[in-house]
């Protein structure tokens, strides 16, 4: 019996050797049922022989000879795709010609970069071809006197990171999952992360790119230029975009110079009204060396520092902040953090409070804010909403879903980048609720909607906020959203079910 032929059609478990994953996931088309796959064909042999004659036989895994669990569930073990083929381009051209002939054949296919979305937006929701860019990973360019960088959009942000700093440069963005993410899923999510206070997001920090449309043309955008003042910015279009206007394979990237001081700082604070003060009074006393500025409620910290182990310096309080400070003169920067941290204490802004004196204290400080989430992932299920909100009422939603839900979670907490007005509200379970989702949503998207927030301050929509965009987006923006992907793929090839509501033609 033929390769393709043998595989059931149907869904159905995975290999033994999926039993790596802590426990067994759900297949997203069972946990979503109202989810019905779109009129795409399904794979034969005549379509992997045409992948196999184009590419090597490395970069074509099927799930006859591989296990392609890592491919079909996202990290957060929360959505189960079922494809049953993974291409691994190397070059521009071979995303072009792989979609030609999906374009052609309509075949659905879905983009992923380093797989670690939060909503469901980088794994398949049925069978749809993965397209994994994990190969294209060479960093093209650096040059530190314009400070521009060029990359393939499978180069990992930390790998990036690492080149940079031996030009004396450094990224305009910083993420937790900075081991495992690309650059490609970073802009085409917007990746924000813990410093756009400093550097802003990367609608401004991108230069250029390269983006491959669903029939396979290229559209080239790689421009570095600082100013271009010609037409249309096309690639701001794909910023954002969750791979379902084009796949972005290269990107232009602005990157500021390397700190040579680094100041951290970590503070216990006894009410939300203190955090706030203590947040206009560092933006006041620090001015341009403030980098970055994060809160920690008690319970994000109880989670971490009791599941992980972690040692704090500073004992319970009902909210901490962590300041970061990037500059260039190491004596000036600690004087000014210094200053400031007597101040809160002398007005009793904050109760208490330290500051790194080594970048080992600083690593271990930092690690109290970005341990978090798998910190709460030990705890079982994880409901988890990234949203915007004026910075006045950032810790509200935390408050108000606690009295909703009273005893139903494990946890309910709220963490985040305080600087930017971008809360991590965590609803922990032991399992996945249904009753316990029903209770959060939708009530947390209209919470968040009157106070005229984003219902997705950085992760993107994917599948799991599909149906919220109406919540942060006019009718009228969505309409003019469904027609331009309509102008971009025709044929909606480029990854289904994600960012709209229903079908592309509803």
């Amino acid at each position: 019996m033929s390769s393709m032929n043998k595989l059931s059609a149907t869904i159905r478990t995975f290999h033994s050797s999926a039993a790596r994953f802590k426990k067994n996931v759900e297949f997203t088309a069972v946990r979503y049922p109202y989810l019905k796959r779109g009129n795409y064909s399904f794979l034969s042999d005549r379509h992997l022989g045409f992948f196999q004659s184009i590419l090597s036989p490395h970069q074509v895994l099927t799930d006859e000879f591989n296990d392609l669990s890592g491919y079909n569930v996202d990290w957060m073990h929360s959505v189960r795709g079922s494809s049953r083929l993974v291409l691994r381009p190397k070059t521009t051209e071979e995303v072009g010609a792989i979609l030609q002939y999906c374009n052609a054949q309509n075949i659905a296919v879905c983009p992923q970069g380093g797989n670690t979305g939060l909503v469901g937006g980088s794994v398949p929701v049925f069978d749809e071809v993965i397209m994994s860019l994990g190969l294209m990973d060479a960093v093209i360019s650096v040059d530190e006197l314009s400070g521009i960088a060029i990359v393939q959009a499978g180069c990992v942000l930390e790998k990036l990171e690492t080149i940079l700093h031996l030009n004396n440069l450094t990224l305009p963005l910083d993420l937790g999952a900075k081991g495992s993410c690309q650059i490609g899923g970073n802009v085409a999510t917007n990746a924000g992360g813990i410093r756009l206070l400093r550097y802003g997001n990367l609608h401004g920090s991108v230069l250029g790119l390269t983006a491959v449309l669903a029939n396979g043309q290229i559209m080239d955008c790689l421009s570095t230029n600082k100013k271009d003042n010609t037409g249309y910015d096309l690639k701001q279009l794909f910023i954002g975009s969750e791979g379902t206007l084009g796949v972005v394979t290269q990107v232009a990237l602005h990157c500021p110079s390397k700190p040579t001081s680094v100041q951290v700082g970590f503070f216990g604070i006894n009410s939300f009204d203190n955090v706030l003060e203590t947040l206009r009074l560092s933006k006041q006393n620090l001015g341009e060396i403030l980098s970055s500025c994060e809160l920690i409620d008690a319970s994000s910290w109880n989670c971490v520092t009791s599941l992980l182990k972690l040692k704090s310096p500073v004992n319970y309080f009902p909210f901490y902040i962590l300041l970061e400070t990037s500059g260039s003169n190491a004596d000036h920067d600690a004087e000014k953090l210094n200053s400031l941290l007597e101040m809160l204490l002398k007005n009793g802004t904050i109760v208490d409070g330290t500051i790194a004196v080594d970048s080992t204290q600083a690593t271990s400080l930092w690690a109290l804010r970005e341990r978090i989430a798998e910190a709460l992932a030990s705890e079982g299920y994880v409901y988890k909403y990234d949203v915007s909100v004026p910075i006045r009422q950032f810790y509200q939603l935390v408050d108000v879903m606690r009295a909703r839900l009273e005893k139903l979670p494990i946890r309910c907490c709220g963490y985040g980048h305080l600087g930017d007005g971008n809360l991590h509200l965590n609803i922990t379970s032991q399992e996945y609720s249904s009753e316990l989702l029903n209770k959060i949503e939708p009530f947390v998207y209209d919470w968040v909607s009157r106070q005229r927030g984003s219902v997705s301050a950085e992760h993107g929509l994917g599948l799991k906020k599909r149906d919220y965009i109406e919540y942060t987006k006019s009718p009228t923006s969505v309409h003019w959203m469904r027609r331009m992907k309509k102008l971009f793929d025709p044929n909606n090839i480029l990854n289904p079910y994600k960012i709209f509501p229903g079908t592309l033609n509803e």
